[in-house]
């Protein structure tokens, strides 16, 4: 069968395997080459090719509900639901999701873009199955990785004591986007090397292999569960939760997968399946990858590896700028430590975790433990910093305002991948983290506009004690190491402008740079204002502003609703201060995948759209006059 003829799950149903293993090399072969000229997630995807193959052989959506954890790792499920066609455009705007997506497809159940959320999703479908007498499977797919977001346990506990059927896929690979670590790993690596395990991995083989002991366990899954129960010592965690386990099984032995899920489909109540897969399985530099560089990939050369996204000379990701302050800060301050939710890579930690690894935690999957995690070391003495994306951040609301804030405890808080990231779409956009703490009382906010103030920005808010947050995007900035930091003044706010300027613009971020270079050479009559701190703001500048009696336009590249200028807003009318302002941001809705630039111009936020707002101020002025 060609990958290209599959137009519906149905059609692998009558494949041999045979047939079904060369399916799985074509879209190994496929996936390599598709995601070099797009970009997207390649080694989760990689991964799971025969478990994605056997589950739709064995199970039928969309009657049956499939839930990828996360669900960057569903290309496969979309190649086998018919969307081959599809991925030139992936992860473009109006084009193929790089998740699920319940607009696109029937077969796409649930919608994440974030961990753990796939077990408690699966429950719910499970027990409203139950409750309209309806007949058919649940299958929530979740990794080792995910395990350790405090939700997937949440879930897990009340999936073993409300007993409704389910098939729990738990997709082992030793590896989320880098390596997992904690006690939760260390438990899953004895379950996957434990005698009792291989004794009975060894069992089901033989058991699935058509002799007579086989044919005895196949005959029931009452006597699967019997062998469960008489070879396996502990079930480890599984077992804690009144669950019922088999495994570990090979993941990429399709035949065995077959069975073994067949034999899961018939159980009665909950059913955990321990499958073994290789992240990057089939492409080398992705099996090979330890540090998460193949998670999520830009376009590269699939003979070489080699990315084609060239950083360029003198710049560096905004990540590094902050991960190498923080390591000059921590030579010079032993009070300084660093912590990531699994995030190293990511978040460009690396050299910090190598230079200080008894000051560097790793807290895996779990933004809420690894934000109150940071208060209990602020209390006493320690100065955290925590690096979290801002999308990720939305998790561990409570503890920044419960643990962190309302006990004024200076935790400084890096927020990357802040504002519109691009390709990942609707739930990895950085877009609410404003609006979201610029409500909590002791809170500081802040945005560098380059790589100078991003270091005395870090500078600054390891010299005061209160919590600190310093947000900044995705992408790359000219970089420059100061030989000296500067302190900046909390809530203050710099300006640059032509000699005569007619309209102001208060802004922040990389853009306070962009729209000055195009006045420049626009010869645009404009005062620009780096209004980087969000809390506490300039009031005094704003006042000074609002005397002009100028147009002033208020231009953020998040939601309105809570940001800058809802903050200026609220001042000015506190105040009485008769200005009227022009606001420019994304509204009340959530913005789909697609380029920076495509999002940029479908929000009216492109610096073009920007200029010609100007210019139709200037002439309304003028006309008027």
């Amino acid at each position: 069968m060609n990958i290209y003829d599959i137009k519906s799950p149905d059609d692998i149903k009558h494949c041999s395997i045979p047939e079904l293993e060369d399916l799985c090399v074509q879209i190994r072969e496929f996936l390599i080459d598709s995601v070099s000229k797009t970009g997207g997630h390649l080694s989760s995807n990689l991964g799971i090719v025969e478990l994605s193959v056997a589950m739709h052989y064995v199970f039928s959506t969309p009657q049956d509900k499939f839930l990828f954890d996360v669900g960057h790792q569903s290309y496969v499920h979309k190649i086998l639901t018919g969307r081959v066609s599809q991925f030139p455009t992936l992860r473009q705007y109006k084009g193929l999701a790089g998740f699920q997506k319940r607009n696109e497809s029937e077969h796409d159940a649930w919608e994440a873009g974030h961990s753990s959320t796939s077990l408690s999703g699966a429950l719910g479908m499970a027990i409203a199955r139950d409750l309209r007498h309806e007949d058919f499977e649940v299958v929530p797919v979740i990794g080792d990785g995910a395990l350790s977001g405090g939700m997937a346990m949440e879930a897990l506990n009340q999936i073993g004591a409300l007993n409704s059927k389910m098939v729990i896929i738990f997709n082992d690979n030793n590896m989320s986007i880098s390596k997992n670590v904690g006690a939760m790993d260390e438990a899953f690596t004895r379950l996957r090397t434990s005698r009792p395990y291989n004794n009975l991995k060894e069992d089901l083989k033989g058991a699935l292999s058509g002799t007579k002991t086989g044919s005895a366990v196949l005959k029931s899954m009452r006597s699967v569960k019997n062998a469960v129960k008489a070879n396996v010592v502990d079930t480890s965690i599984f077992g804690e939760f009144n669950l019922d386990y088999i495994g570990p099984v090979d993941g990429h032995d399709l035949r065995t997968l077959i069975k073994v899920l067949h034999n899961a489909k018939n159980h009665d109540g909950p059913i955990v399946v321990h499958v073994m897969t290789k992240k990057g399985k089939g492409y080398s530099f992705a099996e090979e990858d330890k540090e998460g560089n193949w998670h999520g990939v830009s376009q590269f050369d699939p003979q070489s590896g080699q990315t084609l996204a060239k950083m360029p000379a003198g710049h560096l990701s905004w990540s590094e700028v902050i991960s190498k302050t923080l390591i000059d800060l921590a030579q010079q301050d032993e009070r300084i430590v660093g912590i990531t939710p699994a995030m190293i890579g990511g978040s460009k930690l690396r050299d910090f975790f190598n230079e200080f690894p008894e000051r560097a935690f790793d807290c895996g999957i779990a933004e809420e433990h690894a934000m109150t995690f940071a208060a209990g070391l602020a209390t006493s003495g320690i100065r955290p910093f925590i690096s979290v994306y801002s999308s990720f951040l939305q998790r561990a609301y409570d503890q920044i305002n419960h643990d962190v804030a309302r006990m004024d405890l200076p935790v400084v808080i890096g927020i990357d991948r802040c504002g519109l990231v691009g390709e990942d779409g609707e739930t990895h956009h950085g877009v609410f983290d404003i609006a979201m703490l610029r409500s909590i009382p002791n809170m500081i906010l802040s945005q560098p506009k380059d790589a100078i103030e991003a270091q005395n920005l870090m500078y600054t808010a390891f010299l005061q004690s209160h919590p600190f947050t310093i947000r900044y995007p995705r992408g790359n900035t000219p970089y420059q190491k100061l030989k000296h930091y500067t302190p900046l003044e909390i809530g203050s706010w710099t300006s640059w402008q032509m000699d005569t300027y007619e309209v102001i613009i208060i802004t922040y971020g990389p853009d306070v740079d962009r729209i000055i270079s195009k006045a420049k050479v626009n010869q645009l009559p404009v005062r620009v204002v780096n209004a980087r701190f969000f809390k506490p703001i300039d009031t005094m500048m704003l006042e000074e502003i609002c005397a002009q009696k100028k147009p002033v336009i208020i231009y953020e590249s998040d939601m309105l609703a809570g940001g800058l200028s809802s903050a200026i807003l609220e001042y000015v009318n506190d105040h009485h201060l008769a200005t009227e302002f022009i606001r420019l941001g994304i509204r009340d809705h959530y913005v789909t995948h697609g380029s920076l630039p495509q999002l940029r111009k479908l929000e009216h936020l492109d610096i073009n759209s920007l200029c010609e707002l100007v210019l139709d101020l200037i002439r309304e002025k003028h006309h008027a006059n």
